[in-house]
């Protein structure tokens, strides 16, 4: 067997080896895992045997608590969960059975002696909290029942009614001081009944001393005018039941935002709050995504409770790209998260890695005269390193595009007391993140570059697998010389006509797009030349001096 002959490979073998790194490629695609996103697939199997959101609004029903369950049948009814007919059928039967808890939201301890929450009133349906406590008759009873209070932070909350110095605020003893004064004892009573999470509890009295000691509302007068925006939307057993989960002022002014920002996606938000049990998860991961945040949230909420704590554990957003996954694979990536993302990086790694060996042998290496060697193998690595590292990022979108702003994003916002000069608008943030026409240009550009990679390379063999003297063969390769260099021509014609088409609005200003064309452009002809040509032309000079000595 000739030495040309013994270096051939199979075509067949490096067929197989090709379509192996196809498959073990594209398993890893399927791997439902991803960095700063999940796949609906994880979540499915995050919330698969969880309860439900009409299961959990059932549960409220159970215990009495109508105002909360009415959110949350509204809730169940925005994510099509399919016992919610079931739901409202219970809720309507407990209505009819007490009517007269429908206003407050439920029955409560602290509030029956004074309000005999039984009694027929003219208020059929969930009334705000506020609404009830406004009037001075509400007020008075309110004081004379926590003036008796034993708690210190109730009496602090109480002395916050002589202060004067406030600012957006009518003080609670002036003329117009109802809002404020109903207020403090909502609080004052939110805290006698342990309706407040032990951190927001020991926040409201530090705050509320401090200000008796400044003789001034300060700090406490921005929680109070969030109060007030949540009071307004709430009945008495949904705000306290939502406070309780709350751990700060923070968030107590979140919500008061989104309620304001986001009123018809309010049940969806409550909703999150109780069956997550942690309203500051829900709080941060809105204002953080914005309405697309609200569109993940309600896609998890359909899921089962198990996804909704999935998504707010990891605050990221949802990979909507990723729908096509192994789904038996989900219960495995949601016990081993980051060792499922390393086999799925692995995966590509391999897949990529055989895939290179496997078109080098059937494309350069069938040609006769070009031997095997072990420095081809630790280039087909480095390259393989590179191509996996682009699928990292292509696959997950997140990676390399920033959110965009979000629409809930807290701001600062006064009432409009008086007349008062507008503040000059900011000038407006640059958008960062990478919108599709540029990943497509991008995309376009490298897809050029691999196909002229792979006609140099059949060119490449074509004249190294020729019957004919070294230095014939040698000739025709330096011939092919502006061929091997037309990865450079293709990529400054791509940055050419990227830049033409950002100028003609056709594509998104984006600089990347245009330069990754020449990018892409200088590394084909790296690999070309160095990789392939260079090797090939050594070994045909060696040979035209061995032939030129034995002649000689």
């Amino acid at each position: 067997m000739s030495a040309g002959t013994s270096h051939r490979k199979s075509p067949a073998g490096a067929v197989a080896i090709v379509l192996a790194g196809l498959a073990i490629g594209a398993l890893a695609w399927l791997l439902p895992v991803n960095l700063k996103s999940v796949s609906p697939a994880l979540l499915h199997a995050a919330g698969e045997g969880t309860p439900s959101l009409a299961a959990y609004g059932r549960d409220l029903i159970d215990s009495e608590k109508i105002g909360p369950a009415a959110l949350l049948l509204a809730a169940s009814h925005a994510v099509n969960d399919p016992r919610a007919p079931a739901v409202a059928r219970a809720l309507e039967q407990l209505t009819a059975r007490q009517p007269a808890l429908t206003a407050w939201g439920g029955w409560d301890p602290f509030l029956d002696p004074l309000f005999n929450l039984r009694a027929n009133t003219a208020r059929t349906t969930s009334t705000p909290v506020l609404t009830v406590f406004i009037p001075a008759t509400a007020r008075e009873k309110l004081r004379a029942y926590l003036q008796n209070s034993g708690s210190l932070g109730v009496q602090a909350l109480l002395q916050t009614r002589e202060l004067t110095a406030t600012g957006r605020f009518v003080p609670a003893k002036r003329a117009g001081g109802q809002p404020l004064d109903a207020l403090i004892l909502l609080t004052a009573l939110l805290y006698q009944g342990e309706h407040l999470s032990p951190p927001l509890q020991r926040e409201l009295r530090v705050l509320a001393e401090t200000a008796v000691l400044k003789k001034d509302l300060g700090e406490l007068e921005p929680f109070f005018m969030d109060l007030l925006s949540l009071g307004r939307r709430f009945d008495w057993a949904q705000l306290s039941e939502l406070l309780r989960r709350t751990e700060d002022a923070k968030t107590v002014s979140a919500y008061a935002h989104l309620a304001r920002v986001a009123p018809d996606q309010l049940p969806l938000i409550y909703a999150a709050a109780l069956f997550t049990d942690s309203a500051d998860k829900v709080a941060s991961y809105l204002i953080q995504f914005g309405k697309s945040g609200a569109e993940d949230l309600k896609l998890a909420l359909a899921q089962g409770q198990g996804a909704v704590r999935l998504l707010l554990a990891r605050q990221v957003p949802v990979n909507r790209k990723a729908s096509t996954t192994l789904s038996a694979a989900g219960d495995f990536a949601l016990a081993h998260p980051q060792f499922t993302l390393g086999v799925k990086y692995l995966g590509y790694l391999l897949g990529v890695f055989l895939i290179l060996c496997g078109l080098d042998r059937l494309v350069v290496r069938g040609a006769a005269g070009v031997p095997e060697s072990a420095l081809p193998q630790m280039r087909a690595g480095v390259l393989a390193l590179l191509f996996a590292a682009l699928l990292i990022v292509g696959t997950g979108p997140f990676l390399l595009q920033a959110a965009p702003p979000s629409e809930y994003r807290l701001r600062l916002h006064l009432p409009v007391l008086v007349v008062a000069t507008a503040a000059p608008e900011l000038p407006s943030q640059p958008n960062h993140h990478m919108d599709s026409s540029t990943l497509i240009s991008i995309g376009l550009f490298a897809s050029l570059q691999v196909a002229m990679y792979l006609f140099c390379l059949v060119k490449i063999r074509e004249i190294a697998g020729q019957e004919l003297p070294p230095l014939i063969r040698l000739k025709l390769l330096e011939n092919e010389e502006n061929l091997f260099d037309g990865g450079l021509y293709l990529g400054i014609g791509g940055t050419a006509t990227a830049l033409v088409l950002q100028v003609l609005g056709v594509i998104e200003p984006n600089l990347l797009a245009a330069y990754s064309s020449n990018l892409f452009g200088i590394t084909c002809v790296a690999l070309v030349k160095i990789r392939h040509v260079r090797p090939i032309k050594r070994e045909l000079i060696i040979e035209s001096q061995s032939e030129a000595r034995i002649s000689s």
